[in-house]
């Protein structure tokens, strides 16, 4: 089981990480919500909890609960930007369907 970040990501959370001056990497997890069913929730942690599980991908720090990991494993997280817009990307293979406005998917 595994959770990784592009290079792209990495350089963007660990920016992230030293302006804000705290933390111990990025922690991914989903929540039930949307149309679709689930939603992905990224936050940069600052300490990890007991039951996490931890990968490294680039030198930075994913954590994971193991709830969530069962929907994440295998994902890769990506920083893109388009045009003016810029932001997370989860490339899921295990996920099967997205909601129409992208909120949501389903597994």
């Amino acid at each position: 089981m595994a959770v990784t970040m592009t290079e792209r990501a990495a350089k963007h959370v660990a920016g992230f990480l030293a302006r804000r001056g705290k933390g111990i990497g990025l922690r991914l997890g989903v929540r039930t919500t949307g149309c679709s069913g689930m939603a992905y929730k990224l936050e940069y942690a600052d300490a990890a909890d007991p039951e996490d599980q931890q990968f490294e991908s680039h030198g930075v720090r994913i954590l994971v609960d193991p709830k969530s990991l069962a929907y994440l494993d295998g994902t890769e997280l990506d920083f893109v930007r388009e045009g003016l817009n810029e932001g997370f990307r989860f490339n899921n293979p295990r996920e099967k369907d997205r909601c129409g406005c992208g909120e949501s998917f389903r597994v």
